[in-house]
């Protein structure tokens, strides 16, 4: 999705353990999180941005993280078939120069349609839904015929809240004097 922005980049995996404190909102978790991702890998750089996210799903007062196996992947679809939830996305920018740092959050509420416990095991089958919060993706086979209706960004589903970033990382930059 960032190539979509024009914007060049190198991977660099963050080794932040995905744990959710139940003493914070979904939203404080998801920016904690990107922003502690963001912090461990800017210190390997010295002229860079850094840019991290972190996704949740939440559905109802229950948080759905990435399935600890196939088995959680069935009980998470399960739990989600026939209802609305939301897909909450925070991420930080960091500039490696400055130390400055800049946050965002996106909620987007999302509706499956009522799936079968046979769409459901072949999804899960296929392994796709096992590095997912919520054990799926909108931008799957399977994960894209379970959704119903999306209320707000799509890209958040997908995992990064494309609109909203370009406008936080151009801000930042002019802040920066980068452009």
């Amino acid at each position: 999705m960032l190539r979509q922005l024009g914007l060049k980049f190198k991977i660099h995996p963050s080794r932040i353990p995905e744990e959710f404190d139940a003493h914070r909102s979904p939203e404080e978790n998801a920016r904690r999180l990107a922003t502690a991702k963001a912090l461990e890998v800017s210190g390997m750089y010295s002229k860079a941005i850094v840019i991290s996210a972190d996704t949740i799903v939440v559905l109802g007062r229950r948080v759905l993280v990435k399935p600890a196996s196939r088995a959680d992947a069935v009980r998470m679809l399960r739990m989600l078939s026939g209802k609305e939830h939301t897909v909450i996305t925070a991420f930080a920018i960091i500039d490696c120069r400055t130390g400055k740092c800049v946050t965002g959050t996106e909620r987007t509420r999302v509706r499956f349609r009522k799936i079968n416990l046979r769409e459901i095991h072949a999804y899960v089958t296929s392994g796709s839904p096992m590095d997912k919060a919520g054990a799926y993706g909108i931008q799957d086979d399977y994960g894209a015929v379970f959704v119903e209706k999306v209320n707000g960004c799509f890209y958040n589903v997908v995992g990064f809240p494309l609109m909203k970033f370009h406008l936080t990382f151009q801000k930042f930059l002019k802040q920066l004097h980068y452009q």
